[in-house]
């Protein structure tokens, strides 16, 4: 069953082999990549198996059709394909958690380019979130920034919102994430992280805190911030 306590620890995975089974423990959701920018068959149900084995909440992790950049690459798309991949990406999982039998798929989670684009277009927001309901129904929470296309959309369509840092990315004084390519742009050490986890619980301003499974030191940063969660 998905627990509702605040803030929730995700974990956005099925991106990498060999990832670590405690990572699916540790989280209270894991977004799991599902075809666009990484995923297949056998990594979308080893993740719902473990999100079953550990009583962990299951997510969507759709993005631009871009496996080559990792879903880092923004994509000039028509609203139409934009929501038949989404809806695409969020249908393959949906099959999988099926067959799986009590894989709950609570959540949707934009992965990469496409999660910032639709931040800043409604349009792109709009066109993302018909596919992701199209395929999983209108009871999932979005997971998303705590501003912006992103929230003001899903409140428009009348999807319930969790507003979302990161305990593993360094922001830039206006609150903007640092992009991947500069820089300390990722937070590896485990104590920057909690200290950053920590901060975003006592400023009220996020509902659930990101580490990135495909992260260097991803289980020891998940650890340490899931303490810190469950310290209050």
């Amino acid at each position: 069953m998905c627990m509702h306590v605040k803030p929730l620890l995700n974990v956005d995975a099925g991106e990498l082999p060999g990832e670590p089974d405690e990572l699916y423990a540790l989280a209270h959701v894991v977004n799991i990549a599902c075809g666009g920018h990484a995923g297949e068959e056998g990594s979308m149900r080893r993740a719902l198996a473990l999100c079953n084995q550990f009583g962990t909440c299951a997510g969507a992790h759709p993005s631009y059709p871009d496996r080559a950049g990792f879903g880092r690459v923004v994509m000039t798309m028509t609203p139409n394909a934009l929501t038949e991949t989404v809806a695409e990406q969020c249908h393959a999982l949906v099959s999988i958690a099926r067959s799986e039998g009590d894989a709950l798929l609570a959540f949707v989670k934009l992965h990469g380019a496409l999660y910032h684009s639709a931040n800043a277009d409604a349009a792109i927001a709009r066109a993302a979130f018909r596919g992701a309901v199209e395929a999983l129904g209108w009871e999932i929470t979005v997971i998303g920034p705590p501003a912006g296309a992103t929230r003001e959309i899903a409140r428009e369509l009348g999807l319930a919102y969790a507003r979302e840092g990161f305990a593993d990315r360094a922001v830039r004084a206006d609150g903007s994430l640092v992009p991947r390519g500069e820089p300390g742009a990722m937070i590896d050490d485990a104590s920057r992280a909690t200290e950053r986890a920590r901060s975003l619980v006592t400023s009220g301003a996020v509902d659930t805190i990101c580490v990135h499974g495909d992260g260097k030191n991803a289980l020891a940063i998940a650890r340490a911030v899931r303490s810190a969660l469950d310290e209050g």
